[in-house]
């Protein structure tokens, strides 16, 4: 890895550019990353859905999507995933500070078609609503067509983490304030039914498995 890109500028002992699995998770917690990239000469970044799948990253939406429709030219892309996992409650607020992981990511996407096109849509839909695939009707031919697919190759990474405790200096911790961390966790939501759904039909059996489960562990101090 070049220096210049995932060498860090300071805190070196947050970064763990080894931790393959740390990174995996992390890019599964995530759900949304930010695309950046050079656009006549301005700096562009945007955010979207995206899957991992070993070393590449898995996107999709509109082929009227200029942006995405520029990626798929291969231009340099640069992403960034993060999360915050908890607040670090110091015994003052400039010693307080968040637990989170973060990752960036270099690389460069090329456009899939046919059978990868359709192969790389169900290991989004599975990776973003699994077990969902099963109990819905597959994409039509127009669908498809409407839809723009792109892989993104990781070239270089680095992830950095934090799960520190609050760190106060000799005379705060003799103090009275509480110090501390408050984990910050997703959690899947009770399951709102659309309006024009029929009566009698059960919540789907993916929807169910997910309900008031967990969407992220943040890692333990």
């Amino acid at each position: 890895m070049s220096p210049n890109r995932t060498t860090p500028a300071r805190m070196p002992d947050r970064v763990n550019s080894d931790d393959r699995d740390a990174l995996e998770k992390l890019l599964r917690d995530a759900v949304v990353g930010h695309f950046g990239f050079v656009e006549e000469n301005r700096p562009v970044v945007m955010p979207i859905a995206f899957v991992p799948d070993g070393d590449d990253l898995l996107l999709h939406g509109s082929t009227g999507s200029w942006w995405l429709r520029r990626l798929a030219t291969g231009i340099p892309v640069t992403v960034s995933v993060a999360t915050v996992d908890g607040l670090v409650l110091a015994r003052s607020a400039f010693e307080s500070s968040m637990r989170y992981r973060s990752a960036v990511l270099f690389g460069a996407c090329s456009r899939l078609d046919g059978d990868d096109k359709t192969a790389a849509l169900d290991l989004v839909t599975a990776g973003l609503l699994p077990g969902r695939l099963p109990e819905v009707r597959a994409n039509s031919r127009k669908e498809l067509a409407a839809t723009l697919v792109l892989r993104m190759h990781v070239d270089e990474w680095t992830y950095k983490v934090s799960t520190q405790w609050p760190d106060d200096p000799d005379e705060d911790v003799a103090g009275d304030a509480w110090a501390g961390v408050l984990p910050i966790v997703t959690t899947y939501g009770e399951p709102l039914p659309a309006p024009d759904l029929r009566e009698g039909i059960p919540l789907a059996p993916s929807v169910e498995r997910l309900r008031g489960t967990l969407r992220t562990f943040p890692l333990a101090g």
